[in-house]
């Protein structure tokens, strides 16, 4: 968990680095073993958590209601018809519970048209629960204030992030980091205590070219932000 990493660098003596690389969300190889759970494409049980431990996806498909499901995978998944997909799965779950991901692909796809992307319609509803389950938003905020505590004065902290709300909390740590102060702006007098901590290298993120998304379509997504650490 990336809001472990101060303990995991102080049980291995280690008090500074020279520079960071936090690569957010799921990797292929959990994609690629149906057994985890966490893919739409390959059948197997619906549990998406990364370390074995808290709810898995199949606990809150089954125990959240209806106006819950549809905040979560609105907001999560950023799924326009959130309300609709929320709703198919509570009739679903009446007749048995869900507990195998074509299972829930299935339902999923029942209740959401496929995009003119051809982007599985399943895929945005598996999002809003692998990171409901493993509260990544809330791992990557911490992560990012732990990257900045440990790292020497001119290290460089790099972040791959491959959607909009991943993206967009980096992007605005970033911001507020390289600023400093981050009160409104007609504030007269600072009141936050802000001090600028990061010095950004770029001011958009790097995205892949066409030759690595020829060799990795997976990375079509990626957007890579990195800043270097002040004093």
């Amino acid at each position: 968990r990336f809001s472990e990493m101060l303990d995991v660098m102080t049980s291995a003596g280690v008090a500074r680095v020279d520079g960071i690389v936090m690569d957010i969300g799921v990797s292929s190889m959990q994609i690629d073993q149906a057994e985890r759970g966490f893919s739409f494409r390959h059948d197997g049980p619906l549990d998406m958590r990364m370390g074995r431990q808290g709810k898995s996806a199949a606990d809150a498909v089954n125990s959240l209601d209806e106006a819950e499901l549809a905040r979560l995978i609105g907001h999560l998944g950023e799924e326009r018809r959130a309300r609709a997909v929320a709703r198919a799965i509570v009739a679903a779950r009446r007749e048995a519970p869900i507990d195998r991901t074509a299972q829930l692909a299935d339902i999923v796809r029942g209740a959401v048209r496929r995009s003119p992307d051809s982007i599985d319609p399943a895929t945005r509803t598996f999002q809003a629960l692998r990171l409901w389950v493993n509260d990544e938003l809330g791992e990557l905020e911490l992560g990012l204030d732990a990257a900045e505590a440990v790292l020497r004065e001119g290290g460089r902290l790099v972040v791959v992030a491959f959607h909009s709300l991943e993206d967009r909390i980096v992007k605005n740590h970033f911001r507020d980091a390289a600023r400093g102060c981050t009160c409104p702006p007609r504030t007269p007098v600072c009141i936050c205590g802000g001090r600028i901590s990061l010095r950004l290298l770029m001011r958009k993120p790097l995205t892949p070219g066409a030759e690595e998304l020829a060799q990795n379509p997976r990375a079509r997504s990626a957007r890579l932000r990195v800043a270097e650490k002040l004093t």
